[in-house]
């Protein structure tokens, strides 16, 4: 049939047409109005950079006060970026207007690890920043000699550099409730909002010790003692390996002492490893005489767990692993090497010290099992005082300096945990001389060298 001269179908024909050129136009706008729309938001954000909560932490503190921080802005209306101190060249600085630094000290007045390359680059140099407004939360532990040493260091080399202050650092110690209220209170009335969000830490909760074993009978040590707590309520929370514990013991609850967990949650409890600690008079720690020796098996602890974001496996967990440590420091370690056997990741490589093989080798029947089942690739004990001449985890490390770069070029990263003392500087400076200082600045930089050391 021939309609070529009907009308009304060639209207029925072109309203198709139009139709169907609207179904595939309207992908195209959507995408088109999305493009625009990035780019009103990209000039935006350029006209009015906003501002830079910048972090440098040890044990996460620093970090989950900085992201408070970003929150607190955010509220009011003020667009803000959340980046760690190693995050930031000289071009970031003098670009900015407004950066908020929070800051660790670690040991005697060292920076974070991840802030080593941030200082060994920037603040050895002289980088002009008069239009930088700045304040800093410095974060540290008064038992120390130097006392929030890095934060101060940052910020007298700010005021060289020209930079302006926004108000006079803040100073915790002990992450002090009264010195954090002060930094939010500078921060709210910057922002011009009181109705920030609740920067409270989580309430403590009983728990109850439900295990409690010496691990060093006859030692020339201290005495150690494995502990496991389970909790009251029956239900157990979610953490990672690398996570801490912080306990609140009667004597001294307004000073919560922390832990390494030496568990992962498929053991059904938190553990934790807890060396007895005697003073000079001969009185106990106020956490560790409590729990090693006055609690008695079943009695109520107050604790919470804290997640410890800095030595957590996260991007290194397909990674090989150099494990190194001391001491109690088997316990952050030994919840690494759960979590990776649980994996399936037999690639670790662990280098410990202690004192004499006869009483000091910690979980040895467990270290033993990993071994035999694949999950330990590496073994290295070191006891300092089975032969004449002392050695130590750091002397090992030098003789392996060959595996360890080897390891290193495979992708391997490095865990330490145990004593600032002695091991923590002996191990780095043993490190640096097999790899380069450099090279290490770049693993730490990078999350590939991590240390909970205490």
């Amino acid at each position: 049939m021939i309609w070529t001269d009907d009308p009304t179908r060639w209207m029925l024909v072109a309203g198709m047409g139009a139709a169907y050129a609207l179904v595939c136009l309207a992908p195209y706008l959507r995408v088109r109005r999305k493009r625009l729309a990035a780019e009103r938001a990209k000039a935006e954000a350029a006209a009015s950079p906003g501002w830079i909560v910048a972090y440098a932490s040890q044990t996460g503190n620093a970090e989950e006060l900085a992201r408070q921080t970003v929150a607190t802005l955010k509220l009011a209306g003020i667009p803000a970026r959340l980046a760690e101190l190693s995050e930031l060249g000289a071009r970031d600085l003098q670009d900015a207007e407004r950066i908020l630094f929070l800051v660790s000290t670690y040991g005697e007045g060292d920076a974070p690890d991840a802030a080593a390359a941030f200082a060994g680059r920037l603040m050895a140099t002289s980088l002009p920043l008069p239009r930088l407004h700045y304040a800093v939360l410095a974060l540290g532990d008064s038992a120390y000699a130097q006392f929030c040493g890095f934060g101060r260091a940052l910020d007298q080399w700010l005021q060289a550099q020209g930079a302006q202050s926004l108000f006079a650092r803040v100073e915790v110690n002990r992450s002090s409730d009264q010195a954090i209220a002060q930094w939010r209170q500078q921060l709210s009335h910057l922002a011009g909002t009181s109705d920030a969000p609740d920067w409270s830490a989580p309430s403590f909760e009983e728990w109850r010790l439900s295990e409690r074993v010496q691990l060093n009978v006859g030692s020339a040590g201290e005495p150690i003692y494995h502990l496991e707590l389970e909790p009251v309520g029956g239900v157990l929370p979610e953490w990672q390996s690398g996570d801490l514990v912080q306990i609140a013991a009667p004597a001294d609850p307004s000073r919560a002492r922390e832990y390494s967990i030496a568990s992962i949650p498929a053991d059904g409890r938190v553990h934790l490893l807890v060396r007895l600690h005697t003073h000079d008079d001969g009185s106990h720690g106020a956490a560790s005489g409590w729990l090693t020796q006055q609690a008695a098996l079943g009695a109520g602890v107050q604790l919470r767990l804290r997640q410890h974001k800095r030595f957590r496996l996260e991007g290194n967990a397909d990674r090989p692993l150099i494990l190194i440590g001391n001491g109690s420091g088997i316990a952050g370690l030994r919840g690494h090497l759960k979590a990776r056997a649980l994996a399936g990741q037999g690639r670790n490589w662990l280098l410990f010290g202690e004192r004499n093989a006869a009483h000091d080798y910690h979980y040895r029947a467990e270290l033993d099992g990993w071994q035999r089942d694949g999950m330990l690739e590496k073994l290295d004990m070191v006891f300092s005082r089975d032969q004449a001449e002392r050695r130590y985890v750091q002397d090992r490390l030098a003789e392996q300096a060959a595996a360890v770069r080897e390891w290193i070029a495979q992708g391997a990263a490095i865990y330490i945990c145990g004593s600032l003392e002695g091991m923590a500087g002996g191990v780095d400076a043993a490190l640096a001389s097999v790899l380069g200082r450099e090279v290490l600045d770049d693993l730490a930089a990078t999350g590939r060298y991590r240390r909970d050391v205490y």
